[in-house]
């Protein structure tokens, strides 16, 4: 199955749909050597990765999916109590992706929600992971307990998308190019020509029908409610990541100006390692070229 603007702008990619128990993921892989799954965050798509992965599918067999929700993935109607859009619930759609791709150990990126999917994917499914890094986050947890006033007027939206259906969806479904433009991509990148108009294109194509703008407000829904009750089980238990942990930051963005990132991550990494890079929120857009040394470095190892 094609998806023409997808693969004009990741050229050289193979794209297919793979069925989990939940959704329908669409995914895009090229390269080989050791598995590497690159997931992406709100409100984007596998398309994130595109500055970086035709370079790391020199060295390793690349696969960027769309999250459940988002880009061309399916986009279930969410359950009352929103767990189909858990982070337990979208790890658990990429480890049969990677299991149907006949992979079932890897290496493992995320970003913004991806990451937060990649963390969780690790704490549940540990053997699967040789390595993790995590792209500008701290967890769940550390957001809404730890961030205070700050976090909330920086990082609104996860106050706004929770808002009970269908006020979020109404309101954004408006003008969503105005929600992603002003509201997203401007206000957390640190430089105004990150995005080319063929990629803000797509993201709101993808993003700015109905069961888009429901499904990433299910997914938000889910990290108030499911992902922040298993973020705190975790803890309680003294339940870490176990394998080599990445961590990195935007040096402008909300997370690196509010927390510690590297001390913040002690409650679920034992030894986190990893910088902050000089940009925004969106590090792989953004500082594609220092995205790619620290993957690099970080998974060659």
């Amino acid at each position: 199955m094609e998806f023409a603007p997808s693969q004009s702008i990741l050229a050289g990619f193979a794209y297919q749909r793979i069925k989990t128990a939940g959704a329908t993921i669409n995914l895009a892989t090229r390269g080989k050597g050791a598995p590497l799954l690159l997931l992406h965050g709100y409100p984007e798509t596998h398309l994130m990765w595109h500055k970086v992965a035709p370079a790391l599918a020199e060295d390793f067999l690349v696969v960027c999916a769309d999250l459940r929700g988002y880009g061309d993935s399916s986009k279930p109607e969410g359950l009352p109590d929103h767990s189909n859009y858990s982070k337990r619930a979208m790890a658990n759609d990429m480890i049969e992706v990677m299991a149907g791709l006949g992979y079932r150990e890897f290496l493992l990126a995320g970003h913004d929600r991806g990451a937060r999917v990649a963390y969780r994917l690790a704490l549940d499914h540990p053997a699967a992971v040789r390595r993790l890094a995590l792209l500008d986050i701290v967890s769940t947890k550390a957001v809404y307990e730890q961030g205070g006033m700050a976090m909330a007027s920086a990082y609104f939206h996860w106050y706004f998308l929770i808002q009970r259906r269908p006020l979020p969806e109404r309101l954004i479904g408006c003008d969503p190019a105005f929600w992603l433009k002003a509201s997203v991509f401007e206000h957390y990148s640190a430089t105004q020509d990150t995005f080319s108009e063929a990629i803000l294109a797509e993201y709101l194509r993808l993003f700015g029908t109905p069961e888009g703008i429901h499904a990433a407000c299910e997914d938000y829904r889910a990290g108030a409610t499911d992902d922040l009750a298993n973020d705190r089980a975790d803890v309680i238990g003294n339940r870490k990541i176990t394998c080599p942990t990445l961590i990195l930051w935007g040096s402008r963005g909300v997370i690196g100006k509010t927390f510690k990132p590297l001390e913040t991550w002690l409650d679920f990494v034992p030894s986190p390692m990893g910088e902050a890079i000089d940009c925004g929120h969106f590090i792989p857009e953004e500082k594609p070229e220092e995205t790619l040394r620290a993957l690099r470095s970080f998974f060659r190892d």
